[in-house]
């Protein structure tokens, strides 16, 4: 199916908009759209009328033009019809918003729209669903801008059952920098699903990771979703719920998902490729360093700091989590030693992790990068920066990301999260190093790239 018009549609139309109520979901749809947005917007209602000035058309078959998208927020009963007049009128694909399908028991009306949509190829995101926000084409969620904190355009793309779940993840993603290509609220997912929406993002050019929110699969799907994780060419993040009796009671009557065995599946998901997050938190991280570097590690980290508490604790994560971190040999120790600057050179302890000490400076930092950068064995550098140490500078996050470039390996860093250390955070960004705010961030972001394997098909 031909996914191209729901998610880059040069025109849509939002249906079921009310005349008395701005405040409607509909509403709030078309309106942002005609105002923020470059696509061509068109209301429908019955009763036609006049929206802020806009005229309202009674039937998408009496629009000027013909539209790519329907974006639906209507009775769930009046959804078949709808679907009828979008493909008489040569729409080509629809989100429906409405609740009232399975979700709630109503299997029948779901099974009548689904038949609808695939006699008529005719693909819909949903139903039950938050909807679609595809940055620079459009926005189908019902949340006024004002509410909702967005990220920047970027090359993630999330996937999630839940609307509400998708939302927090934007609001993290703009929090920590992680720039957003695509993100869909797929509900019931009852023609469009993962498997489907896998296969538009292995062609959509911005997209080069895909992060998903899955709460269950139905019968026989999830060996299809593993056939093509497996096939992917760009890295997959997955957060699973349903994982205890209790949660797989909950998403069964969230949006009528078959929870299935979790060991079962979890094990899959690794021998297929997909990178599987415990939690929102470690999604979060996983796909800020996936966003960052689509090359498979080892998991062999050097640990870079001036603080030995901080160095000790990355360490402890890193075993916890599966991570190695080597002991340099003394001539390696040496080696580094060799390039620090003489104050710092002779109270530095360089076993890694690598304490260069409170009044280190940017040099120290840049020279370890260089030389533990060339050690075969290190596939990974975490940089644990305290910017209030005197000897730092603001400029140290631009230059050690002009290092990992030379030195061509993953730097990851952690840098309080404080506004008076924004520029020194920008300076990693701005060149492709993701920034963890927590220790614990900059070390499940070196996991990411660990768990990241290509199977060889």
């Amino acid at each position: 199916m031909d996914l191209r018009p729901i998610f880059e549609p040069r025109s849509l139309a939002v249906v079921g908009v009310s005349l008395h109520n701005d405040m409607h979901p509909s509403n709030i749809i078309f309106y942002k759209n005609l105002y923020r947005y470059p696509v061509e917007a068109y209301p429908v209602n019955p009763k036609a009328g006049i929206l802020k000035g806009e005229q309202a058309f009674p039937n998408i078959k009496d629009l000027p033009e013909q539209v790519d998208l329907a974006i639906i927020s209507a009775r769930a009963e009046a959804v078949p019809g709808i679907f009828e007049d979008c493909i008489e009128a040569g729409v080509k694909g629809a989100i429906v918003i409405s609740g009232g399908f399975a979700e709630v028991g109503n299997r029948e009306l779901q099974e009548r729209i689904v038949s609808i949509s695939r006699e008529a190829d005719f693909p819909f995101i949903g139903p039950n669903c938050l909807g679609v926000y595809s940055p620079p084409y459009y926005d189908s969620f019902f949340f006024a801008q004002e509410r909702l904190t967005i990220p920047r355009m970027g090359n993630v793309a999330m996937i999630s059952q839940s609307g509400g779940l998708l939302v927090d993840q934007m609001i993290g993603f703009s929090v920590e920098g992680v720039g957003l290509s695509l993100a869909v609220s797929i509900g019931n997912k009852a023609v469009v699903r993962e498997v489907e929406l896998l296969d538009y993002l292995q062609g959509n050019a911005p997209t080069k990771v895909a992060c998903l929110y899955i709460e269950g699969f139905r019968e026989s799907e999830g060996r299809e979703f593993l056939q093509k994780a497996k096939e992917s060419v760009k890295p997959i993040i997955l957060l699973k719920a349903g994982k205890s009796p209790g949660g797989m009671k909950a998403v069964s009557s969230h949006t009528a998902s078959l929870a299935g065995d979790y060991t079962v599946l979890s094990s899959l998901l690794r021998q297929n490729g997909v990178v599987e997050a415990k939690d929102p938190t470690e999604l979060m991280f996983f796909s800020e360093a996936l966003s960052a570097y689509q090359t498979p590690i080892d998991g062999n980290v050097c640990i870079v700091t001036l603080s030995g508490g901080h160095g000790a604790l990355a360490t402890d994560l890193c075993y916890e989590y599966g991570i190695n971190v080597p002991t340099f040999k003394p001539f390696e120790q040496d080696m580094i030693r060799s390039r620090l600057t003489p104050g710092i050179a002779s109270i530095a302890t360089c076993v890694n992790p690598v304490d260069l000490t409170g009044t280190s400076t940017d040099d120290d930092y840049v020279e370890t990068a260089r030389v533990v950068g060339a050690f075969d064995e290190i596939d990974c550098i975490l940089m644990l920066l305290l910017p209030y140490a005197p000897g730092l500078s603001s400029d140290l996050g631009a230059r050690l990301s002009i290092t990992s470039r030379q030195i061509n390996k993953p730097m990851i860093a952690y840098v309080p999260r404080l506004e008076r250390y924004r520029m020194l955070v920008e300076g990693f960004e701005i060149n492709g190093v993701p920034v963890a705010h927590t220790v614990e961030g900059a070390v499940q972001m070196a996991l990411a790239l660990a768990r990241y394997k290509k199977v060889k098909q």
